[in-house]
């Protein structure tokens, strides 16, 4: 990097960094004679991000990354035709001109062939990476991509193995939070199950909890191993891997079969849940039979009436007798009851709990019962039922409890009941999007994705609406329209951009190679061009070394590269990008996002060059336009970014106009003026604009908002609607149409999946389909013991400064980041010793590192932080470091219903000589 002495200026540049999920964070770039040498907190937004304008670890390794030796500073094309990992691609650099031509001549063919192939497939696929956040970095690529027309994103860059899945699609389904979080500044006791939020949660979150401990709450945390949140936590439960979903319920046998109704927020129960509503004998709502409405039991006039009578007074617990009743099944199959018992959902679920003892559990999770009887007896003293706090001049129930979830606990299977339980043991007691309580982050699958409580709309049965993928047999689409089928497969992940995301990812990779052999639907394609972004699923998904051999089957792709990787190794064009310190973007902040990023203000936020790009690296926004103008797409990029594609705000609304001419080129700081000035005009609703020139000095603009916008339950009440819990009546009916359809078409490849569609979830063996996996494929439990989990850290978190010297540095003074975590007594037994060469090794194969033995550990249990066994990524290759990835199989069998699987696999461990592991 270079260096200056006596420098002549000094400027300190405002911008943000939101490489995860856990951002945006303000930070200040110090640059000295034009070059950035320091990042900086932002301390002028002291008052306005929830950190205080703090930033995290890998903020700081900001200056490395735009000075890296290794950096690709210009085009480069592939002149080796073969692909794959030990074929080198022989990149040699070409002009902007040459690889410009060269992927809109691609482009152009596709437009003319069609935009979709004869399998109805797009023939355009991108894939970006960790959450969203290449979103933050791309200037103006969204607009480009808007006026393209179908592209498929069903490529996954690791979603169901590396994202909380199930938490994101469930969360939305229940209470409009695509991931969850505790209401930490009023939270007296959390229950944290496997969520590593003090190494993922960024300083928002580190900021909160600490603040939180100062105060006194409580937090327990429940792992197999003692995290970095474990070690700042109360109190640590060794819990078994994958056994989660029976702690959970034997918490909520507790509350509501051993502590009781009296105990519990009977009027939260009785107004905003279904626990009143009557279920039928056959496990379906008995319905009034001339509005269909579901019916429960009126305690003001003993009988039963439709949910929404006025007047009515709901029993929340009880069985009665229901005269001329119908229920509705699947594809609208209708029965009708002369008489019936009707049995609320509550008491459906106490009677469906009771066989859920902590003395059950506890054989399961080896958690004494003892441990678990009291973490929920704690848990219901800590919830303050009756209590009420006045915010903003509104008074609010006070529930100051909450349950989060992790990664391995909310994907994969076990992950339904695990979600489930989170968001019912916070119906009990009334914290569900109450104060202190359970609270969504943010909004995805349902729009606005700016503020969730405007995606609230009355839908049938008094729920919210939801926008499922239809099942009926009229319009379940049987013909896929993406490589990973969300839309035939998962109803609850509905159909927008961010949906195909959170499709199964892995099918669309794993049906390149194989499908089942009753697959019934048109074959499988592969796109005609793949853009990839801040995107390595050669190491970020499973099975990577079978991965890698697909991803070099893809015609043409191309990267937008920073360095090489062991995915744009396959690649036959990179596009290096200027990166986060040499280009212009506005973002929106603010409101309620990601982990703990609640905020009081709403607004925007500027990135801008704070030194001149390297090499030949472009702003992300000139080459997007430049794609656009060269496939003849120029008008639809332009009217994109007028509606808003680019961020921040629509260029055009009522009371401003700062629209670009959609016939004109426009350049970089043009676009990005005029997005400055619509989006403080629209935050200010007029009374303030703000050009690129203001926001250069200025860095952000914002505006107050209510802390009440954090919480969902007073919308709910508003528009008298219930959250649809406990009973899930609505997927017990779609998966039975959904079975429908797919056995309709002979197809049952799906039907263990379809099992998980239940109004009630049922405890089975989710640890024992791991050990069922190894032995259909050919394999003996037995031999492989041991459970290898993979864990967060602050410093890889995402992956994408891997190739980072000062990470790398920063990281090796923190416990686990030297290789795998294991328990010293088991070591012991194994002869194995701190700093030992290991091989562990699954079913499919192994990865070697280095042993690091703790206490902290369970004995059955294994630890990699991080995600690693790099071969062409610069400087991590040389790590020599284990990954979790390399062996976890990409298997049906691991998959569940919608679309995940864990970031866990059974392993076996053994000592071996350093240099049979020599990369």
């Amino acid at each position: 990097m270079p260096t200056t002495t006596n420098p002549q200026s000094v400027r300190k540049v405002p911008s943000y960094c939101y490489n995860c999920v856990a951002g945006p964070d303000f930070m200040n770039v110090k640059v000295v004679d034009g070059v950035a040498t320091e990042i900086e907190p932002n301390f002028a937004a002291e008052d306005i991000h929830p950190a205080r304008g703090r930033v995290c670890v890998k903020a700081y390794g900001l200056v490395q990354k735009t000075y890296n030796p290794h950096r690709v500073l210009q085009p480069m094309k592939r002149t080796n035709p073969k692909k794959g990992r030990n074929e080198d691609p022989g990149f040699v650099p070409i002009s902007w001109d040459e690889a410009l031509d060269l992927v809109s001549a691609k482009l152009t063919s596709v437009r003319a062939k069609g935009l979709v192939d004869d399998s109805g497939l797009p023939r355009v696929a991108a894939t970006f990476g960790h959450g969203g956040t290449p979103g933050m970095y791309m200037g103006s690529l969204p607009a480009f991509l808007a006026a393209w027309g179908p592209i498929d994103y069903s490529f996954g860059s690791g979603q169901g193995v590396k994202c909380v899945h199930s938490e994101h699609l469930y969360g939305e389904f229940w209470h409009r939070g695509f991931t969850v979080a505790a209401d930490t500044p009023l939270a007296r006791y959390v229950i944290s199950i496997g969520s590593n939020v003090e190494a993922s949660g960024g300083p928002c979150a580190v900021t909160r909890h600490a603040d939180a401990r100062v105060r006194g709450y409580k937090r327990v945390q429940v792992e197999p191993h003692l995290s970095v949140t474990g070690a700042c936590s109360a109190e640590w439960v060794p819990i078994r891997p994958k056994t989660d979903p029976a702690f959970m319920f034997a918490l909520i046998h507790v509350l509501v079969c051993e502590q009781g109704l009296d105990k519990l927020d009977v009027a939260f129960l009785r107004d905003r849940s279904s626990s009143p509503y009557l279920v039928g004998p056959d496990g379906l709502y008995l319905r009034d039979a001339a509005s269909g409405k579901p019916l429960l039991w009126d305690e003001r006039s003993g009988r039963a009436v439709p949910f929404d009578t006025e007047g009515a007074v709901p029993a929340v617990a009880g069985r009665f007798r229901v005269e001329g009743a119908i229920s509705i099944d699947a594809d609208d199959a209708r029965q009708q009851f002369d008489v019936a018992e009707g049995v609320t959902a509550y008491t459906k679920l106490v009677e469906h709990m009771e066989k859920y003892t902590p003395e059950w559990a506890a054989s399961i999770c080896d958690v004494p019962a003892a441990t678990i009887r009291r973490i929920a007896q704690e848990y219901l003293e800590n919830a303050s039922i009756g209590e009420t706090i006045e915010i903003d001049g509104q008074t609010l129930p006070l529930r100051p409890v909450a349950v989060t979830l992790g990664k391995s606990v909310n994907n994969g299977w076990g992950a339904f009941e695990c979600c489930w339980a989170r968001t019912l043991l916070a119906t009990l007691v009334g914290a569900l999007e109450n104060p202190g309580g359970t609270l969504g982050t943010t909004v995805r699958l349902n729009r606005p994705h700016d503020n969730r409580l405007l995606s609230v709309k009355a839908g049938e049965d008094g729920f919210m609406a939801q926008y499922f993928n239809p099942t009926d047999k009229e319009h379940w689409v049987a013909k896929p329209t993406g490589r990973n089928i969300h839309r035939t497969l998962v109803p609850i992940v509905g159909n927008t951009a961010w949906s195909q995301a959170l499709g199964p990812t892995q099918l669309a990779w794993m049906f390149q190679r194989e499908v089942p052999e009753d697959w019934n639907m048109p074959m499988p394609t592969l796109p005609d061009v793949w853009f990839i972004y801040r995107t390595n699923p050669a190491i970020s998904f499973w099975d990577t070394r079978t991965l890698v051999e697909e991803i070099a089957k893809f015609p043409f792709t191309v990267s937008f590269a920073y360095t090489l990787d062991e995915t744009n190794w396959m690649a036959d064009l990179l596009l290096p990008e200027a990166t986060d310190l040499e280009s212009l973007q506005m973002i929106k902040v603010g409101g309620t996002k990601f982990v703990e990023q609640f905020w009081e203000h709403r607004g925007v936020v500027l990135r801008q060059p704070a030194v001149e790009p390297q090499g030949d690296t472009r702003d992300f926004t000139w080459i997007s336009t430049q794609l656009a103008k060269r496939t003849g797409l120029l008008e639809q990029y332009n009217n994109a970014l007028n509606r808003g594609a680019g961020g921040g705000a629509p260029l055009k609304a009522d009371g401003y106009d700062y629209s670009l001419d959609a016939s004109k080129e426009h350049g970089v700081e043009e676009i990005w003026d005029a997005v400055c000035r619509a989006s403080s005009a629209s935050l200010s609703e007029g009374r303030e604009v703000h050009d690129l020139e203001w926001f250069k000095e200025h860095g952000f603009y914002t505006v107050p908002m209510s802390k009440t916008e954090w919480y969902l339950s007073p919308t709910l009440a508003q528009q008298g609607l219930r959250y649809e819990m406990p009973y899930q009546e609505r997927l017990l009916r779609i998966g039975r149409e959904l079975g429908n359809r797919l056995h309709e078409h002979e197809m049952h490849w799906w039907d263990e999946q379809l099992s998980e569609y239940a109004a009630l979830p049922e405890w089975h063996d989710v640890p024992g389909r791991w050990a069922q996996q190894i032995r259909n494929a050919g394999g003996k439990p037995e031999d492989f013991p041991l459970w290898l989990l993979a864990t967060k850290s602050m410093q890889y978190h995402t992956g994408g400064n891997a190739s980072i010297a000062l990470m790398r540095e920063v990281a090796q003074n923190v416990r686990g980041h030297t290789g795998v975590i294991m328990n010293a007594k088991t070591a012991k037994s194994l002869g194995i010793s701190d700093g030992d060469r290991i091989e562990v090794r699954s079913h499919i194969g192994a990865t070697y590192g280095d042993a690091v033995l703790a206490q902290g550990v369970r004995p059955d249990t294994l630890v990699i932080l991080g995600q690693f066994d790099h071969w062409a990524t610069p400087l991590a290759k040389d790590f020599g470091m284990p990954s979790l990835n390399t062996i976890a199989p990409m298997s049906m069998e691991l998959t569940d219903a919608t679309g995940s699987g864990s970031d866990i696999v059974r392993v076996a461990v053994r000592k071996v000589a350093r240099e049979e592991t020599a990369q």
